[in-house]
């Protein structure tokens, strides 16, 4: 019994091992289309930065980018502060916006603090309710920001 669990132990640890050296390249070859968020190995940084057209030091590069899989396709997105890197919001109702024109019945744009930094929308006040005066983003098949997401060189 103890030589049984030692030899599982030892499996264990060289797939998890190996599981955990998998590259996001890999991984999307493997699995296809996931939209989980991971983040990016420092080994992806360059990449990052190729598509991006940035300088972020490896450090900050894995600190501020995700990847997901999208047809076996590595995608990667540096979240900022108007950069959000999650799903779209795309409901027509606006919740933070219905309440900023309660207050600014005809504001000439609501911020993106008040109608959250998802929606793919422009929006303003007039007499006191929110209005969709653009759709500034387009969403990708998987209800991502498409303008956010870059797909990695194979």
């Amino acid at each position: 019994m103890v030589r049984a669990c030692i030899q599982f132990l030892a499996a264990w640890t060289v797939c998890s091992a190996a599981a955990h050296a998998e590259t996001p390249a890999a991984f999307c070859a493997r699995v296809g289309t996931d939209d989980t968020l991971r983040p990016i190995p420092a080994a992806l940084a360059p990449a990052v930065n190729a598509a991006f057209r940035t300088a972020m030091p490896s450090d900050v590069a894995m600190r501020m980018t995700v990847f997901r899989c999208a047809d076996r396709r590595v995608l990667v997105c540096s979240v900022g502060a108007n950069l959000p890197c999650g799903k779209a919001d795309t409901s027509r109702v606006n919740v933070g916006a219905a309440q900023w024109c309660k207050e600014h019945r005809n504001a000439p744009f609501i911020p993106a603090a008040e109608t959250g930094h998802t929606t793919i929308f422009d929006w303003r006040c007039r007499n006191g309710r929110p209005v969709i005066t653009e759709q500034r983003f387009k969403v990708d098949r998987r209800g991502f920001i498409a303008e956010f997401w870059r797909q990695l060189a194979p």
